[in-house]
């Protein structure tokens, strides 16, 4: 569930949801602040860490995501930081931090109406289809999931999570294919209380980190360059 926090500005006092400035403050603690802005509620302990560890585990994923491409061609060009980081919020789509939505969407409503989970990816297998959560295009075991799963696990309440699990036993075996950072963030996030529509918008703010990193090393480079011009040795000669 999401729900609009009562942030009350007066004179001297700014109180968030009905607690002083100050506390968020001393307790410096950016996933119960960001949680608690979105939900509307306090976290526990175990919530307030699986949902750091998520963020956590969207900082940054190297050069090769169109966001981060997005936000350094915007840099070189000498675009100050805010447009270089509005090119790369841009670039979140579908097919780009839109897969946590679609790996919640199917989750949800897979654990709403209680199907099993090799059921489901039989489903998928059949129609030749991938399961929305599952297989990377770089890695084969995703360095992210396990160290998630374990953090996820102190969640006394999880059906989610266990769904992912199930449904990455019977791909692994079938097909050796095992969840991404999508599907175990998604369930996660689920079991958190998070709706689908939440999936995304938690993805680039996990992202913003990694991108400014991104923006401000661009800055001490000159303009960027995705490609170049290739010396003549170094082209194979054509074979017909």
């Amino acid at each position: 569930m999401v729900v609009a926090l009562a942030t009350r500005v007066a004179p001297d006092r700014i109180e968030i949801d009905g607690e002083p400035i100050g506390e968020f403050i001393r307790r410096g603690d950016p996933a119960e602040m960001w949680f608690r802005m979105i939900q509307g509620r306090t976290p526990s302990q175990e919530e307030s860490a699986v949902f750091g560890a998520i963020l956590c585990s969207m900082a940054d994923h190297g050069d090769t995501p169109p966001s981060t491409q997005a936000a350094r061609l915007v840099a070189s060009s000498g675009s100050p930081m805010q447009c270089s980081l509005a090119a790369a919020l841009l670039a979140f789509g579908d097919h780009h931090a839109g897969a946590i939505e679609r790996a919640m969407e199917l989750f949800s409503s897979c654990v709403r109406d209680r199907e099993i989970p090799s059921v489901v990816a039989d489903r998928f297998i059949s129609r030749g289809r991938r399961v929305p959560g599952f297989g990377h295009r770089v890695h084969r075991e995703d360095p992210r999931v396990r160290p998630l799963v374990e953090v996820g696990s102190a969640l006394t309440h999880r059906p989610h999570l266990s769904f992912f699990l199930g449904v990455q036993d019977h791909l692994r075996s079938a097909k050796g294919i095992v969840g991404n950072v999508d599907g175990v963030c998604g369930a996660l996030l689920l079991d958190l209380g998070f709706p689908p529509s939440a999936g995304r918008a938690v993805f680039f703010c996990g992202r913003i980190p990694g991108l400014v990193s991104w923006i401000l090393r661009e800055g001490e480079l000159g303009p960027f360059r995705p490609y170049r011009l290739v010396p003549s040795e170094e082209v194979a000669p054509c074979i017909a």
